[in-house]
């Protein structure tokens, strides 16, 4: 984390920066929104989906050298290391959502619908655990050991839970509470999360889907979110290289969830990684390292799981 602030992570704090970052945002998610929603089969979305990857990620790896350029290499470092964290993360995702639409039965042309909308309630719901979550660091400065404890003990349930110990996300209480207050339909009405029935507003199976994926995703986020303050304390810095982590999440589902059976390693990684900033944290008080070198652990720990899940796959994933 920066201890020296100099007058790039002052000029940071520009409201400025932070309205045009959320039109950006805003405006990306709507042309993201009428593309997506005009092309409904399956291959048109697998062909979308990866030009939208390389988008997202040439997009974020652009911001990340305009705050490098204009608020200083330390800032700039400090966006990348954010971004690699989260993103990495969030690909743990990924695995719950390929069990969260097989548990509701929802067809692929569906599914980008649910991603999307699930995508930008995770941005509210993060945004306001990252508001808590700096003023609380900023307060009380020692509880970035207990945001490093409770990564541990994340890593910790990562390689030892079972998954069946984990439970179903399709089987959480929000989601029972909803299906027992809304009326429901019996099965999916297309793209649509609630439909007209002799003047009575039902909700669909869809929104069942909506509602596990956004609990889901609050898990995931009070587990990721203290991650992130491993490498950077900064209000904009934070929020910012969550928000370009999830914006390409949707895409890269689509890109990435037939190989998925592959990266058997990946999980073990994602433990590691949780591991060793968890252990920063606990020890900041006697061990401070470079965001740099920060970055560049996370990277190889990262780029080690992915390699050696490609080389030695799962005896019964796809070939």
């Amino acid at each position: 984390m920066t201890s020296l602030p100099d007058l790039g992570a002052r000029n940071i704090h520009s409201p400025m920066l932070w309205v045009g970052f959320l039109v950006g945002v805003l405006v990306l998610l709507a042309v993201d929104l009428r593309i997506s929603g005009k092309n409904t089969t399956q291959e048109a979305t697998f062909k979308e989906a990866i030009g939208w990857s390389v988008f997202w990620i040439a997009l974020s790896l652009g911001f990340g050298a305009f705050v490098w350029a204009h608020y200083g290499g330390e800032q700039g470092l400090e966006f990348f290391a954010g971004y690699l964290l989260e993103k990495s993360l969030s690909v743990d995702n990924l695995f719950v959502f390929v069990l969260l639409f097989r548990s509701f039965a929802i067809p692929p042309q569906h599914q980008h619908r649910v991603l999307f909308w699930g995508v930008l309630g995770a941005l509210i719901l993060r945004g306001t655990l990252i508001i808590a979550g700096v003023a609380l660091v900023h307060r009380f400065h020692w509880i970035i050991a207990l945001f490093g404890a409770v990564l541990v003990y994340t890593a910790w349930k990562i390689l030892f839970q079972k998954e069946e110990e984990a439970g179903s996300p399709a089987d959480n209480a929000v989601v029972r509470w909803v299906s027992k207050k809304l009326p429901m339909t019996g099965a999916l009405e297309g793209p649509r999360f609630f439909v007209l029935r002799e003047g009575r507003r039902l909700a669909t199976p869809l929104l069942l889907a909506l509602v596990a994926a956004e609990t889901t995703d609050l898990i995931f986020a009070l587990d990721s979110i203290p991650a992130v303050f491993a490498v950077t304390d900064d209000p904009f810095l934070v929020f910012s290289s969550n928000v370009c982590a999830l914006l390409g999440l949707r895409a890269l589902y689509f890109v990435v969830r037939g190989a998925l059976a592959r990266l058997r390693y990946l999980k073990p990684g994602l433990a590691a990684i949780l591991t060793f900033v968890g252990l920063k944290m606990l020890l900041f008080r006697w061990i401070s390292l470079p965001t740099g070198t920060s970055l560049s652990i996370i990277g190889c720990i990262l780029a080690v799981a992915l390699v050696v899940s490609w080389l030695r796959p799962a005896p019964d994933a796809p070939g």
